[in-house]
This record gives C-alpha cells, sequence and structure tokens, in this order.
C-alpha cells in the first residue's frame, strides 16, 4: 500500500494519511518527535525512498522523524493489517510446529489433501493470499495445536467516557 498525500494538521494535532481508498488519522502525541505550539510541522511529504510506503516530516527547528505506514495502520486497528499480522503469527508457529512434527512433509501435505506447492505457500510468511481457515487446519488438526481467538471488549477511550457521564448527567436533570 502507498501514500498518495499526507498533511499535518495542527489544529487537530494530527497527521491526515491518505492512501488508495482509505484516509487515516495519526496524533501527534503517539510521535517519538512530537511537534507542539513552539515547534510546529514545517514539512511533511510522503517518502521515496520507503517506496511511499511511509512518510518524513521536518519540525521548524529542523528536527526530523520517519513514520511507516505499518505504524499508521496498528494505531488506525486497520482489520487488513490485522488480519496480515494474525496470519504472520500463524505461519511462524505453523513453521515450527512443522519441524517440531514427528510427521513427515509429505505425511503433512497427503493428510492437509493439498499439493507440496500449496503446502509451502501456507508455510511462507511472506504469502498474504493463504486463508486463516487453511492455517487452523494445518495447525490444529495436523500439528496438534490449539489456536485461540480472545475477543474482549475493548475500553473506552478517555474522550467517549468523559461524553457519555456528561450526557447521562444531563438526561437525569
Amino acid at each position: 500500500m502507498k501514500i498518495d498525500s499526507v498533511t499535518a494538521n495542527n489544529r487537530k494535532k494530527a497527521f491526515e494519511i491518505r492512501v488508495a481508498d482509505a484516509s487515516y488519522v495519526l496524533p501527534y502525541a503517539v510521535l517519538g518527535l512530537r511537534p507542539d505550539a513552539k515547534n510546529r510541522v514545517a514539512e511533511v511529504a510522503p517518502d521515496a525512498e520507503l517506496g511511499m510506503e511511509g512518510f518524513t516530516y521536518r519540525l521548524a527547528d529542523g528536527s526530523e522523524d520517519t513514520i511507516h505506514l505499518d505504524a499508521v495502520l496498528e494505531y488506525n486497528q486497520d482489520p487488513d493489517y490485522l488480519k496480515g499480522l494474525m496470519l504472520h503469527r500463524m505461519t511462524l508457529e505453523a513453521r515450527k510446529a512443522v519441524e517440531d512434527s514427528d510427521l513427515s512433509k509429505r505425511e503433512l501435505i497427503r493428510r492437509l489433501d493439498t499439493s507440496a506447492s500449496q503446502f509451502y505457500r501456507l508455510l511462507d510468511p511472506t504469502n498474504s493470499t493463504k486463508s486463516v481457515g487453511q492455517m487452523l487446519a494445518l495447525l490444529h488438526h495436523l500439528l496438534g495445536k490449539d489456536v485461540d481467538v480472545v475477543i474482549s471488549q475493548r475500553a473506552a477511550p478517555k474522550r467517549a467516557a468523559k461524553r457519555r457521564r456528561r450526557g447521562r448527567g444531563t438526561a437525569a436533570v
């Protein structure tokens, strides 16, 4: 994914990043080099040296930092990015489990009822076309691994919690 444009919004104290089909916000508060009222963002642009997959910003005092798009996607909890992280983690676990397994790779391929090339694609961490279902079949059914997906309620952002409290207070009056 490539960054089409990035702008600094000093009023919102955040960068606004646009990619092909989405827009994201990255607050200054999460940056290592934070702009402030005395040291504002002087320049920001997608970084060609990163293949347009990141952006570099420079502050008024001349200091600069670079942010990769992965950090933006992780902060915004992008579902496709999170799925890719989960598949990558499952792949690494599957590779370890295959090495530790008493079953030969040929036997795993036979039991998975797939081709050798498909089996090796499942074990390739750079392959993003595999599905969670395929990885579950390999890990759980063939390699004897438990795979748990934990679903829990996220904590409400502090601002939203304050608004809700205020809203309940005025409704009760």
